[in-house]
């Protein structure tokens, strides 16, 4: 550790109480300590979460919102309770406005399938950008081979930051959809959403905003934002897997037809007809995640309980100080050098296959990611095949990026 950086350690961070909570760090991996940096695809979770859902399986488990018995509606007190949690978290104006899902994928899908095929016409227009997910491409893709639309594509610069002046360009009156990362998974990079969204309903466009990467490493506030949809996913929030959001405005969603039918989405069913229940219910057909969604309250909690602010800060002080230990090592390349960006460090190695490096860090304990990560469309425009991507999450400490610097001068040290 540099004297530079051992200078500028938040020091109020109690990091050594936040990683008690998490059980799995404390174990180790090919006997070495476990330096975990893959939480963009998925966090580990607290005690108190992990608790929790336990909890709700061993004690308190019964069906939501049907049931007459007083089991069921703690459940249902519970189930709904993190509802609220979630509006409050992301400042949405109604409870109707936050409907669960799966994942972000299925929340994006969402919107597609229903908003996409009830508003969008042969012509019109969909903006997203080079540094999609798959799951914000994909989806719009199908729309478009469905409906003879166009979509457009924002392109970034060589360090990855969007080219708002290009963004600017391709708004035409024909633009009826902007679908955008709030953080790529791949750079790091903090996208202008506020100012993307601004631009976009000035020509009367939606925006669609994929928040997986954000929502954990900074606050969101959807009413300040004024974005038309919103979609994240529990398990990058220190919460369960199996549970996601969609953020919709009311009015958006009154007016979208149901993604699916079945129980509890309607308010009666005949034969000849049936007719859909209020938000939230209209677009959660079937029994729900009801231990995830609790688990997900709890998580909300607990980061709440951290709070956003002190996170950031502590993730910043991670990839500052990792990005100045990297650059210790011959031939490494940091990918996505925006100057605003998350805490995400995509690299290559001139020496080595980024598969090569991960399967060689895991033993000396890193996890890292190697790979496309779900973008072949960015990695094409980087000419990559793939990359090794370490992230950071609130339980990481510069240890761990440490152990990530000297295992990969063991890679280099093998293959140079």
């Amino acid at each position: 550790m540099s004297d530079v950086a051992q200078k500028t350690m938040i020091p109020s961070y109690d990091i050594d109480r936040i990683r008690a909570d998490f059980p799995i760090l404390s174990r180790e991996v090919h006997g070495k300590p476990m330096a975990f940096l893959d939480s963009a695809a998925s966090a580990q979770k607290p005690r108190q979460v992990i608790d929790a859902v336990s909890a709700v399986y061993e004690t308190e488990y019964a069906n939501v919102h049907r049931g007459a018995y007083q089991l069921s509606e703690r459940a249902t007190n519970a189930y709904e309770g993190a509802r609220d949690k979630v509006q409050a978290f992301i400042n949405a104006q109604s409870r109707g406005e936050i409907i669960f899902t799966r994942n972000a994928t299925e929340a994006i899908n969402l919107v597609a399938a229903t908003y996409g095929r009830r508003e969008l016409k042969a012509g019109d227009e969909i903006i997203i950008t080079e540094m999609e997910h798959h799951s914000n491409i994909v989806p719009w893709q199908m729309l478009r081979d469905e409906k003879d639309l166009v979509l457009s594509i924002a392109p970034i610069t060589d360090d990855g930051e969007l080219r708002i002046d290009v963004f600017e360009d391709l708004l035409t009156p024909r633009t009826k959809l902007v679908a955008i990362p709030h953080i790529s998974n791949v750079l790091g990079t903090i996208v202008p959403v506020k100012k993307i969204v601004g631009l976009a309903h000035a020509v009367g466009a939606k925006v669609l905003i994929d928040g997986c990467q954000a929502v954990m490493h900074e606050k969101v506030d959807m009413q300040e934002l004024d974005c038309d949809f919103y979609a994240f996913s529990g398990h990058k929030l220190y919460g369960p897997s199996g549970i996601g959001v969609l953020y919709g405005k009311e009015a958006l969603l009154d007016a979208m037809p149901p993604y699916m039918g079945g129980g509890d989405m309607i308010n009666t069913v005949t034969f000849e007809k049936s007719e859909w229940a209020d938000l939230p219910a209209k677009f959660e057909a079937g029994t729900p995640a009801i231990g995830e969604a609790i688990g997900l309250g709890v998580a909300i909690d607990y980061i709440s309980s951290i709070g956003l602010d002190a996170i950031a800060d502590h993730e910043r002080d991670l990839l500052n100080y990792a990005t100045q230990e990297l650059a210790s090592i011959d031939g490494l390349k940091i990918i996505g050098t925006a100057p605003n960006k998350a805490s995400v460090i995509s690299m290559t190695l001139d020496c080595a296959h980024p598969h090569d490096m991960a399967t060689i860090l895991d033993h000396s304990g890193v996890a890292i990611r190697a790979g496309h990560h779900c973008a072949q469309p960015l990695m094409d425009r980087l000419g990559l095949a793939a990359t090794a991507r370490a992230s950071f999450g609130l339980y990481n400490k510069r240890e761990d990026a440490d152990q990530l610097v000297e295992a990969l001068s063991a890679v280099r040290e093998i293959f140079g």
